[in-house]
Formats: C-alpha cells, sequence, structure tokens
C-alpha cells in the first residue's frame, strides 16, 4: 500500500512512495506526530539522480525488519533535495560541522522541535569499513532517546545556537577591487594542474563559474594565462570520458583526475552552464572544439531534456538496466571492442584507436568509457561521423538511464541563458526559441501575480514549495539574456519583477547581505545562507550578477547599489578560496568594466544593417556588457531612449560609468569598441 509519498509530484519522493516505510513528506503534520508520539524524527534527504541514494533504498527502506522499526520507533521524513535546497542546506550545515564531512544520502535524527543531534550520510545494512549499520544506529538511536532525553535535547539546543552564531558578520564588507581579482587569479594558479586541466585532485569536478571568470579576467586585462587555463581545462574536459562523445553533454564529475571516467549522472545545471562557457569560449577565441561542444550540448539539452511543456528536466540517472536485469552505474555509456565489432564491424578498430577503447577497459568489467585521445595524423571526418552515428543509434537501443522531470526554476532560468545565447552566436533561431518555450514556461506557471517564484512544477502542476533566492537569481539572468538576443523588452521587465522581490524580500536593509530564503518563508532552524559557488552559483553571487546586469540595462540606483553591496563577500573570499567563488569573481570583473552599456537602433531584426550591429554586440567580449535593440521609437529598453539612427542607418551606441562612445554605423568599430 503506498505511504504518504504518493500523492507527491517529485520524483524522487514517488520513487519511495512504495516503501514498507511510512514515509512522510517535509511538513509542520510530521513534526506534530512526533510530538504526539513522543518519538525523534529520522530525516533522509537525497535526489532523483543519486547513486548511493538508490543503494540505500534498496538495501534499507526496501526492507520490511527495518522498515518495522522505523515506523515503530521513528516519524521518517523523506525530503528531495532539489524541491527543498534550503531544508537541505540547514541541516547538511549541520552535518558538516558536526562531523566534518557530508553528502548524500543525508540521514540526521532530529527532536519533534527540529533540532538536529545525530548525522550520518549512506549506512549500510550490515556493519562495513568500520560504519555501523543502519540498524544499529537505529537502535542506538532509540536507546539514547529512550534513557538520555534530556542529554539529547541539550545537545540538540547546543547544535542550533551553534548554527545561529554561524551567521555571516557582513557589516564591514567593501567592493571588490583590482588586487583582489589579481590574488583570486594568483590563488587559481596555484591550484591549477597543468598537465591534465582544471583544479585540485580527484574527484575532479568541472569548474564552469572560475572559468567564466578567467574568460572575463583575460578580456579585461589581456591575461594570457587566464586563458591558458580556461582554453587547456575547456579541451581536456572535451576530451574526456566526463563528455559524452557519442550525445553531447556533461556528467556530474570525474572521478580521477584525468576526466576519464565519469559519475554519470547528467545535470541540467552543469549542462546549461557548460554550455555558456563553450560558447563564450567560442566567442572569445574562435575554437571550433568550442563550437562544436557549445552545440552538441545545446542540442543534447533540447533532445534529452526537454519536458512537453517546454521547461528542462532536472537530470539522467547514473544508473541503468545493463540488459541483464541488474541495475548498473554507467551501463548505457560504456563500450567493450566486442560490442564495437558487433555494430561496426571493419571499422571496430577505428573506432577503438579513436575513442580509446582497450581490451583492459577504463572503467570496470573490461569496458571503456568514450574519449578522445590526442592521435598523431588525421582521421577521415566523413568516416568518423559514421561510427559516431552507427554507435549512437546502437546506443539508443539499450535501456535508457531514468529521467528525474521535474522543473527546477533555477536551473531553468540558467538553460534559458545557454540556450539564448548559443542559438544567438551560431545562428540556430530553434535554440532561441526554445530558451524562449521554457522562459514562457517559468512565467505561465512558477511565477504568481505577487511575483513569487515556484521552485519545481511537474507534468503542468506546480509545487508547493517557494523559490529561494537562486531561483529568482538564475531566472532574472536568464530573462536578461533573453532579452538582450531577441530585443524584446517583456523580459527586461519581468527580471525586473524577479530582482525587486530580491531586494524586498532576500536582502538585509542595513548590510545588503543575502539569504537564501525570503524573510516570509517557513522559518527552519536558522536561516540558511550560503555564499559560496558550488554546483551552480549560490543564490548570493547570482543575485550580484542579475542585479548588475538589470541596473546596467535600467540606470537604478537601488539595483547598482545592491549589487555593489552583495559583492563584498568577493572581496572577503575571492583572495581566499577562488575556487569556491568563481561566479562571484565573474560578476565582480563586470563591475570593474562597467559593465558596458550597448544599444543598437534599428528597423527590425530583419533589417541587415541592424542584424550585423546586434549580432557583433552579442559577439563582444567586454565582462558583463548588456545589449539593448529596438526601433528608434520603442520605449521597451531604458537604453534605446534618444538614441536616434544616424544619416537613417542602423546606429549602435556604447556607454559606461556615464561616458558614452560617439555612436557609429560600422560592425568593426563597434567590435574594436567592446574588445578592448
Amino acid at each position: 500500500m503506498p505511504n504518504r509519498l504518493a500523492n507527491e509530484t517529485s520524483p524522487y519522493l514517488l520513487q519511495h512512495a512504495d516503501n514498507p516505510v511510512d514515509w512522510w513528506p517535509w511538513s509542520e503534520e510530521a513534526f506534530e506526530e512526533a510530538r504526539r508520539r513522543a518519538v525523534p524524527v529520522v530525516l533522509s534527504v537525497g535526489y532523483s539522480s543519486c547513486h548511493w541514494c538508490h543503494v540505500m533504498a534498496s538495501e534499507s527502506f526496501e526492507d520490511e525488519a527495518i522498515a518495522s522499526y522505523l515506523n515503530d520507533h521513528f516519524v521518517s521524513v523523506k525530503v528531495d533535495r532539489e524541491e527543498r535546497p534550503d531544508v537541505d542546506a540547514v541541516y547538511m550545515e549541520a552535518v558538516q560541522a558536526a562531523t566534518g564531512q557530508g553528502g548524500w544520502p543525508m540521514t540526521v535524527f532530529l527532536t519533534p522541535d527540529a533540532e538536529p543531534f545525530y548525522f550520518g550520510t549512506y549506512l549500510p545494512p550490515a556493519p562495513r569499513h568500520g560504519m555501523p549499520s543502519f540498524r544499529q544506529v537505529l537502535e542506538g538511536v532509540r536507546q539514547a532517546w529512550s534513557d538520555r532525553r534530556d542529554e539529547v535535547t541539550e545537545v540538540a539546543g547546543k547544535i542550533v545556537r551553534d548554527l545561529a552564531g554561524r551567521e555571516i558578520d557582513y557589516q564591514t564588507a567593501q567592493v571588490p577591487g583590482e588586487e583582489d581579482l589579481a590574488q583570486a587569479l594568483l590563488g587559481l594558479t596555484r591550484e591549477y594542474d597543468p598537465q591534465r586541466g582544471g583544479f585540485g585532485g580527484a574527484p575532479k569536478f568541472p569548474p564552469s563559474m572560475v572559468i567564466e571568470f578567467l574568460l572575463r579576467h583575460h578580456a579585461r586585462t589581456g591575461s594570457e594565462g587566464a586563458l591558458q587555463m580556461a582554453q587547456d581545462t575547456c579541451e581536456r574536459m572535451a576530451r574526456g570520458g566526463i563528455y559524452d562523445q557519442l550525445g553531447g553533454g556533461f556528467a556530474r564529475y570525474s572521478v580521477d583526475r584525468d576526466w576519464i571516467v565519469p559519475h554519470f549522472e547528467k545535470m541540467l545545471y552543469d549542462n546549461a552552464l557548460l554550455c555558456r562557457v563553450y560558447a563564450h569560449l567560442w566567442r572569445s577565441t574562435g575554437s571550433e572544439l568550442a563550437r562544436r561542444v557549445a552545440l552538441e550540448t545545446a542540442d543534447f539539452m533540447v533532445r534529452e531534456l526537454r519536458t512537453a511543456e517546454g521547461g528542462f528536466a532536472s537530470a539522467l540517472d547514473a544508473d541503468s538496466d545493463d540488459g541483464a536485469g541488474r541495475h548498473i552505474e554507467g551501463a548505457y555509456y560504456v563500450w567493450t571492442p566486442e560490442q564495437l565489432s558487433e555494430v561496426l564491424g571493419d571499422d571496430a578498430e577505428l573506432a577503438a584507436h579513436y575513442f580509446g577503447v582497450t581490451e583492459e577497459g577504463t572503467f570496470e568489467h573490461g569496458q571503456s568509457v568514450l574519449q578522445l585521445p590526442q592521435h598523431e595524423g588525421v582521421f577521415d571526418a566523413g568516416k568518423i561521423a559514421s561510427v559516431r552515428e552507427r554507435l549512437l543509434r546502437a546506443r539508443g537501443e539499450r535501456p535508457a538511464p531514468g529521467r528525474d522531470d521535474k522543473i527546477v526554476a533555477a536551473w531553468n532560468g540558467l538553460a534559458v541563458a545557454a540556450l539564448a545565447e548559443t542559438g544567438a552566436y551560431f545562428d540556430r533561431p530553434d535554440l532561441v526559441e526554445a530558451a524562449v518555450g521554457a522562459a514562457d514556461l517559468l512565467v505561465r506557471l512558477h511565477l504568481d501575480d505577487r511575483a513569487h517564484l515556484a521552485r519545481t512544477s511537474r507534468d503542468g502542476q506546480v509545487g508547493a514549495n517557494a523559490g529561494v533566492l537562486e531561483d529568482y537569481a538564475d531566472v532574472a539572468e536568464g530573462f536578461l539574456a533573453l532579452a538582450s538576443v531577441t530585443g524584446e523588452g517583456v523580459w527586461l521587465e519581468f527580471a525586473g519583477l524577479l530582482l525587486d522581490r530580491v531586494l524586498t524580500g532576500f536582502t538585509d536593509p542595513e548590510s545588503g547581505a543575502l539569504y537564501d530564503t525570503a524573510a516570509d518563508a517557513e522559518q527552519l532552524i536558522r536561516r540558511p545562507q550560503d555564499p559560496t559557488d558550488n554546483a551552480t552559483p549560490s543564490g548570493w553571487t547570482a543575485a550580484a550578477g542579475a542585479l548588475l546586469g538589470y541596473a546596467a540595462h535600467t540606470g537604478s540606483e537601488p539595483h547598482r547599489a545592491a549589487a555593489e553591496k552583495a559583492l563584498g563577500v568577493v572581496k572577503a573570499l575571492g583572495p581566499r578560496v577562488p575556487r569556491f567563488i568563481g561566479w562571484g569573481l565573474a560578476v565582480a570583473e563586470a563591475l570593474l568594466d562597467g559593465p558596458r552599456e550597448v544599444a543598437v537602433v534599428g528597423p527590425s531584426l530583419d533589417d541587415e544593417a541592424a542584424r550585423a550591429l546586434h549580432r557583433t554586440a552579442l559577439l563582444g567580449t567586454a565582462p558583463g556588457a548588456v545589449v539593448a535593440f529596438g526601433s528608434p521609437e520603442s520605449d521597451e529598453f531604458p537604453l534605446l531612449a534618444v538614441r536616434p539612427l544616424i544619416g537613417g542607418e542602423p546606429a549602435a551606441y556604447v556607454c559606461r560609468n556615464f561616458a558614452c562612445d560617439a555612436p557609429t554605423t560600422d560592425p568593426e568599430r563597434l567590435r574594436t569598441a567592446l574588445n578592448s
């Protein structure tokens, strides 16, 4: 019989709806039940494409004996971290403070007042590698609750007080300057892996936001070292197994330093961020590899993640059926020489050489992840294209990984920005249309008449959870990119509605510090606040970037001031931990450059001269530059006010810091103005 999760919209929660565990969704009713029964709460947090979440579910949550013990002695609450990033953040902070590490699945034991007192991540069904079994932990917690309840609640209260004391002191924040960004670059240089690209050791994550900083720093200062780190990292990732050499798109991370073996889940946010990075790398260098990867990644998102409603699904699982009934990580993506022969016949040897498939294998059980190793000589491009097409067609007949098809507002905002720009750069109007479709869904379904944003939707049904700061900021970023690409000022208006809510609901009016949840959101044991960039830009730095871009478009002083105050965190963290404030550093580059404001006036984008100026403006490398397009009579963009045609011809106006260049009708002069 299904439990209480059966009516949820999250695919992750629905995966547990038939467990014998009597799961509750996160709700006040669950904690009321714990108070009524005087039992502790076990909070289990994970997400749909998490490999070890699936393992713990099959080992423990589907086990009748463990489920019976949980049901008798606990109230069990299941949370999808992608739906409730606020709940995840608060308790993950407690886990990391208590144990020095964290991860998913996250297992936390709480009092009926939601105060944490015992922590874990994955817990095995039997003792293993020094870890107690899940059953042993349950028994220990139950005994402590029964015999030493006062001590347990005292510990929980102390943990909550300690967490409250970790709030960021932001009273003396200052705007970052040239020296801070130079120190950040120096810190990145020290952590850079010159042999393999990227930063640090294994596991290696795609450093998309750091690369955005490096590209912007090169554009502003001419630093060849910054550009070289960006180029080499992008090439090594694109040649590695972390990139899907057949279908495009990136896996979550590489388990090794060489980008060979990925953790195979494919996340929307990674692919949106990396699509934009490779498009910007092409804009800076003209790299053919960057162009190919940007377009293949965009096509992957549209082909495999777009939903019937026009939004983009959250993820593809790492695991899939291996054809023998076993759910195996990477089964969909790996190959043996024998499998190549079955599909390709005489071309199998060529494919094995080209893609680095060996008898020993680069993964497990003699299987290899496809790569693009550096080779001597030249390959027949037509033959390679045929090989790739045949392998992709054969792979399509394998059981596909599961898809988490919920729409997350923030990640769709990132996808809108990436697809709009990639479509504009490479003359792919279908990609711009896909961006418009996702943006339209966010407005129609996620945004209410108070300009409040819902975090998720699924199958056209909006979720119950309120948007957090990253949702407002990333969707605003997507709308600003769409406004620049399409010349439709309505997207600027929608961005303004979201950013006004950021100012009134998420910003400390005195210090300018930002919170991840709105002032009127559900009150947890602490109001989450994390300025560091991890898998995605933090809500804090994403808001700083969107506020700065909106201010450049509109001249709004409150939005500019809020962006500058928010960037104080970059001055504090950039020189010390630059890998974890990459988007903040990229936004700071835009601030130091102006950012530049480009107004292109012309009759329409059907006009060849107007279209050439508009395209040149979009391809400018000036950090964070904003572009407005319209006719001289248009009132859709403030930047177009009092901007006439020049001699009856379309013209471009470039301004920054309250000073403007002479208008030009020449795309080459505009290119020079934006790339200097």
